[in-house]
């Protein structure tokens, strides 16, 4: 049976167990007269997803639309499948995202860097969408979801093809990872970095942008609803300088991936320890550190050809 958690009357958050695991990765059920859901999680979880549908009281084949904040496999891989089970499904994105939702080929190979033959069986299979189901949102751009109006905003600094999406009304905020990765039921947050897209300065821009929304409620993917969003903020806006720090360190000093790990393990054991003791597993889970160290060195590889922070 999935874990669900009622957030609202037409709001049901969706625990898909990723990787048999309790609390990393977060969907949004949106109930009304048009059921959507924010994020998919990954093509591996989509039999949880469903049966957490089912456990909301919805038929999941009266959903209407799947809007996802960007396209990493773990946000948006389970989408393609949907598409193929659920003929009326529509589906939301960035428009840099849309093509890789349509043909998901070059999605694959850059995660299948990040994840070698661990690939399948954490993240499965992204099918493509057929093109006319693909829509493209754009900044500030409004799109019905359940009974609520939402919109979507730019948010890069972790990828460039991210959005986040507003429910000005009741103030939920849906970051995607824009807000970071926090340990549901703790005051820990932190910046996943991942390559190729990671951008310090952008996010550092997103996040203002963040603020002047006046968000209540910040509803993340990795995990769970959050209502501590001033100090959130800051201290997710504390760690991405820390990150950026250590990846200036690490590429004027000349470092190889094994000192960048044991230096960022050493940084997120510390934090973890000080804010959440005894969730370090289900950190690595949530966001892996070599996936996070290899995004710190690509972004010093980077910087002959930017301007340097």
């Amino acid at each position: 049976m999935s874990r669900i958690e009622r957030l609202g009357d037409d709001l049901v958050a969706i625990d898909v167990e990723y990787n048999h695991t309790e609390g990393a990765i977060s969907a949004y059920l949106l109930l009304g007269t048009r059921p959507a859901l924010i994020e998919t999680g990954p093509a591996s979880t989509v039999e949880t997803l469903l049966e957490g549908i089912r456990q909301a009281g919805l038929d999941p084949m009266d959903l209407r639309a799947a809007a996802v904040t960007h396209i990493h496999l773990d946000h948006s891989g389970a989408a393609g499948t949907l598409a193929a089970r659920i003929p009326e499904l529509e589906v939301y994105v960035h428009p840099i995202g849309a093509p890789h939702l349509i043909d998901p080929a070059r999605l694959v190979a850059s995660a299948r860097r990040l994840y070698g033959p661990s690939l399948d069986s954490l993240l499965g299979e992204p099918l493509p969408i057929p093109r006319g189901r693909v829509h493209v949102l754009r900044d500030a751009e409004h799109v019905s979801l359940g009974s609520r109006t939402l919109t979507a905003y730019s948010t890069p600094g972790h990828a460039t093809h991210h959005h986040v999406y507003l429910d000005r009304a009741s103030g939920d905020l849906f970051t995607g990872d824009a807000a970071g990765v926090a340990l549901a039921g703790s005051r820990y947050v932190s910046p996943p970095t991942p390559p190729p897209e990671l951008d310090f300065a952008a996010w550092r821009q997103t996040l203002g942008r963040i603020r002047t929304l006046e968000a209540r409620r910040l509803l993340l993917t990795h995990f769970g609803a959050h209502t501590w969003v001033d100090q959130l903020l800051d201290d997710l806006e504390r760690r991405l300088a820390e990150r950026e720090a250590l990846a200036l360190e690490a590429a004027a000093a000349g470092w190889d991936e094994g000192m960048l790990t044991e230096r960022l393990r050493e940084m997120t054991a510390r934090e973890i320890d000080e804010a959440a003791p005894g969730e370090a597993s289900l950190y690595e889970v949530m966001t892996p550190l070599r996936n996070n160290v290899l995004g710190l060195l690509r972004y010093g590889e980077r910087l002959p050809r930017r301007a340097t922070p």
